[in-house]
């Protein structure tokens, strides 16, 4: 059976959409989902099912919004996927720390005009790579004052995108 990564947007970041792992678990083991694990407390979460990528999104943004009354967007990788998103860092060894390190998880492809966008607007040293449906994002200076900290991509773009640090992220590939 496929292992599948999904990753909730904005889940207890900044005292908003507060929702206990726990809950989100059980949601989602009622749901149909199997071997359901959380990892942190900000909707990591690696499951196993026997459908498409785009079915288990829609199982679990239906199930939390069922059971647990909220609306929530989802991304969802493959297992195989995320580990594709670890080894093609076009950053790889230009970083000092985990926290220097992100990477944007889209619902679709950026379209090419968006793309332009988010790389011209990026300001020195910040750095952007786009693949697919995922976006590097190099910040030595940090999220706060980069594009990322100030909602850019999704204010901007408007597109359904969630982030995780370069820690979390090789955290999702074992899951």
């Amino acid at each position: 059976m496929p292992r599948y990564v999904a990753l909730l947007r904005g889940i207890n970041v900044g005292g908003n959409t507060m929702l206990k792992m726990s809950d989100l678990k059980l949601c989602l083991e009622r749901a149909g989902l199997e071997n359901v694990v959380t990892y942190i407390n900000s909707g990591n979460v690696g499951l196993d099912h026997a459908g498409s990528e785009a079915e288990v999104i829609e199982l679990i943004e239906r199930a939390i919004e069922t059971d647990l009354g909220r609306v929530i967007p989802v991304m969802v990788r493959s297992r195989a996927a995320v580990e594709n998103v670890i080894a093609a860092n076009p950053f790889e060894g230009e970083f000092e720390s985990h926290k220097e390190m992100h990477v944007l998880f889209l619902k679709t492809e950026l379209a090419e005009d968006k793309a332009e966008q988010l790389t011209y607007a990026a300001q020195p040293p910040e750095r952007y790579s786009i693949m697919g449906r995922e976006v590097y994002c190099h910040l030595p200076m940090g999220v706060a004052d980069s594009l990322l900290g100030r909602s850019f991509v999704e204010k901007k773009l408007k597109v359904e995108v969630t982030g995780r640090n370069w820690r979390t992220v090789q955290k999702l590939a074992v899951l």
